[in-house]
C-alpha cells in the first residue's frame, strides 16, 4: 500500500543526502546509520511514486521530481523547527560576527548556517572572509566571536577533525613536471606554505615562486593557468583540476587541525552559545 503522507524523518534525511552528497555523509548528520538513510528514502521514493535520487557509483544526483521536492522539503522542515522553537523557551535574537576561511567556507560552512538559520532565524551573522593567520589574531583581540580555522598549535580551541594538504595541478599543462618545481603560494605565515616548503626540502626538490596569493581564487587561477602548482585543503579542489602525489613526483603533506575558536568577548552570548554549539554538533560529525 503507498503512503500518502510525507514524513519529516523522510524528508529530513532526503535533505541530508543532497546536502552532503552520499548517504554516508548524511548519516552522522541526522544521527542515522547509513543503512537507515537508505530505508527512509525507500519510503519517501514509495510515497511520492516516482524516483527522487539517481544512485551513480560515486554520487547522487536529483530526478525531476527530486529537485521539485527539494524546495518544499527545506521549507517544510524550517517550518517544523520554527514552531519547535517558538514553543520551547525564549527565542535567541543578537549578532554574530563569524570567520572562515575561504577553501572552509562552502563544505564546512553552509551546512552549519542552513541548520543554525532554521533554528535561529533571529541572529544577524556577519561574516568575515580570511586566512586562519589573520583570523586567530582578531578573535584573540575580539573582534571576531567565532571563528572556523587551521590552528597553529595543539591547544588552540576545540579541535573538529583533520583536514588533508593535497598538491594541485592542472593535467592539460604539468607543471609537476618543470625543474625547479613553479609553485603558487599563500602568505608568508601560512601554515599550508610553511608545511609545503618544509615537505619539499626534506625531498631536496628544487622549487621556485611564482606566485604569491592570500586568496584561493588566486591560487586556483595559477593553477588553471599552467604557471604553477600548489598547496590546497582538499576540500576545495575543484573537480577539473588533479590531486598530485608521489607519482607525479611531489612529496606527501601533512594535514591541519580544523578547530572552532572564540573570543574572551563573546563569552555570554547566547547567540554565539548557539552558532558554536551548532558548529561543534555538525563537524564533529563528519566522516573521517
Amino acid at each position: 500500500m503507498r503512503h500518502t503522507d510525507l514524513q519529516l524523518d523522510w524528508l529530513r534525511a532526503f535533505v541530508a543526502v543532497v546536502d552532503a552528497g552520499t548517504l554516508s555523509g548524511a548519516a552522522p548528520l541526522i544521527h542515522r546509520s547509513q543503512s537507515a538513510v537508505s530505508m527512509q528514502l525507500k519510503k519517501l521514493e514509495d510515497a511520492v511514486g516516482r524516483p527522487v535520487l539517481l544512485r551513480g557509483p560515486r554520487h547522487l544526483e536529483l530526478t525531476p521530481t527530486g529537485a521539485e521536492l527539494l524546495g518544499y522539503a527545506r521549507r517544510l522542515l524550517e517550518l517544523h523547527d520554527e514552531t519547535l522553537a517558538a514553543l520551547h523557551g525564549p527565542r535567541i535574537a543578537g549578532r554574530v560576527r563569524l570567520g572562515v576561511p575561504d577553501d572552509y567556507a562552502e563544505r564546512y560552512l553552509t551546512p552549519v548556517l542552513r541548520s543554525f538559520a532554521s533554528r535561529h532565524a533571529g541572529v544577524e551573522i556577519v561574516l568575515d572572509c580570511e586566512q586562519s593567520t589573520s583570523l586567530i589574531p582578531r578573535v584573540q583581540r575580539g573582534e571576531i566571536d567565532l571563528a572556523l580555522v587551521s590552528r597553529d598549535r595543539p591547544t588552540r580551541g576545540t579541535l573538529l577533525f583533520h583536514e588533508p594538504l593535497v598538491w594541485v595541478g592542472a593535467p592539460q599543462h604539468e607543471a609537476w613536471r618543470r625543474e625547479p618545481l613553479p609553485i603558487a603560494v599563500y602568505e608568508a605565515a601560512s601554515l599550508a606554505r610553511r608545511d609545503a616548503l618544509a615537505a619539499l626540502a626534506a625531498q631536496r626538490r628544487a622549487w621556485r615562486v611564482v606566485y604569491d596569493s592570500s586568496s584561493l581564487a588566486g591560487q586556483l587561477a595559477a593553477v588553471d593557468s599552467g604557471i604553477a602548482v600548489a598547496v590546497l585543503t582538499r576540500c576545495s579542489v575543484p573537480a577539473h583540476l588533479q590531486v598530485l602525489g608521489e607519482r607525479h613526483g611531489l612529496p606527501p603533506l601533512p594535514s591541519m587541525e580544523v578547530a572552532a575558536l572564540r573570543s574572551k568577548a563573546s563569552r555570554g552570548s547566547r547567540a554565539v552559545d548557539a552558532l558554536e554549539q551548532q558548529m561543534l554538533q555538525t563537524l564533529r560529525a563528519l566522516p573521517a
